[in-house]
């Protein structure tokens, strides 16, 4: 017990090394919660997915710096993860779920014109969506494109007309 003292240290006074030590820890645990949260995580950014981060990120520097039990913070990223798995599952099964964690898709154009009252709800202008269209759907010309959404991790997405 008292070598791990040694190498992690104890509460906030900690030694260079020993933060460098947690550090190195706290990247394996950190790469162990990603791979068990899955791809999902890190890779769809829905609201969902980006309190995971920034949970994740606040909670485990506690544990690098000391300011939080090293367990404790460690036991409860774990649960963080859990319950984020639990929801991206719901999420995948049940329509209803997935409408309350990440809402639904906004059409933003439709027939040549911009939907304002569905631009205003997004809270994007005409730039941001046009900046979407480019994005997207390579083009500016605005002939070329069938309909324009605000998908719901807050992409902007163009389908052209056939």
């Amino acid at each position: 017990m008292e070598t791990i003292i040694w190498i992690f240290g104890n509460g906030k006074d900690l030694t260079v090394t020993q933060m460098s030590c947690r550090a190195i820890l706290v990247f394996v645990v950190s790469l162990l919660l990603i791979r068990i949260s899955g791809r999902r995580s890190f890779g769809i950014r829905t609201p969902l997915d980006n309190i995971i981060v920034i949970l994740l990120g606040a909670l485990l520097s506690r544990a690098i710096v000391g300011a939080s039990g090293f367990f404790p913070v460690i036991a409860s990223s774990f649960v963080i993860v859990i319950i984020h798995r639990f929801c991206a599952w719901l999420i995948v099964h049940h329509n209803l779920a997935a409408r309350i964690f990440e809402g639904k898709k906004i059409l933003l154009f439709e027939n040549g014109h911009f939907l304002k009252k569905n631009m205003d709800k997004a809270l994007v202008c005409t730039e941001d969506v046009m900046q979407g269209i480019r994005k997207s759907a390579l083009t500016e010309d605005l002939h070329k494109i069938d309909r324009v959404f605000m998908e719901r991790n807050g992409e902007i997405s163009a389908t052209k007309k056939i």
